[in-house]
């Protein structure tokens, strides 16, 4: 029955619209989220009076609950902008937390011998920081963007914006529709999955372009 229904759904120019809507929203979510978290771990870990001011407001985010954060953002945001802005609040702790820790477990050892061979910023970052940094921030960014999709789908389903998989899990749910309701389920998993593997392959690449390694992508 389940796939049936999805069968019959992905005939539909609306269901591949839908995805690509939900798609776009969390993908800009985690972007932004990944963006801010990596920035503010960079300047909290340079700066101690920037660590003392942004450490409780990131605590407070992570803290809150989801659907609190629903309904607040819902007050100052339209509807369509909702699933983003929450699901880039929910990765922002997440990469700040890694980013963090990576830049606290570079090796002294290697900025000491950078800074003997009189390194430039962009070569110690290069070759010192992003390799110590890297592990840590691909496992934020796995976890980041389950956390993405779930927070962002649920806001969906609250705020209900056109094209969008959270408001068609609702109509399912209110109309019954047991089969439909599974078969969205699945494309969400489907959906985190694939573009999960998809993107840390793209990290893994990137990565090994700028260490001066030869990408296997």
């Amino acid at each position: 029955l389940v796939w049936e229904r999805l069968a019959a759904l992905a005939a539909r120019p609306s269901f591949w619209r839908t995805a690509a809507g939900s798609l776009g929203r969390i993908f800009g979510g985690f972007a932004l989220g990944a963006a801010a978290g990596t920035l503010l771990a960079v300047i909290t870990s340079a700066l101690s009076w920037a660590d003392w001011l942004f450490r409780p407001m990131v605590k407070v985010i992570r803290a809150v609950p989801v659907a609190s954060f629903i309904v607040l953002v819902l007050l100052w945001a339209s509807t369509g902008r909702v699933p983003a802005i929450v699901s880039g609040l929910m990765v922002l702790p997440v990469l700040w937390g890694n980013v963090c820790k990576g830049i606290s477990q570079t090796d002294g050892q290697l900025l000491e011998a950078a800074r003997a061979y009189r390194f430039g910023r962009w070569k110690t970052l290069r070759l010192v920081y992003v390799p110590s940094v890297l592990p840590y921030f691909a496992s934020g960014c796995a976890t980041g963007l389950g956390l993405a999709w779930k927070a962002g789908v649920a806001a969906e389903v609250l705020c209900q914006p056109r094209l969008a998989i959270g408001t068609q899990v609702y109509r399912a749910k209110i109309t019954l529709s047991t089969g439909e309701l599974f078969a969205w389920t699945f494309v969400i998993i489907l959906l985190s999955a694939g573009f999960e593997k998809l993107f840390l392959l793209l990290l893994d690449c990137v990565t090994r372009a700028v260490t001066g390694e030869v990408p296997q992508c």
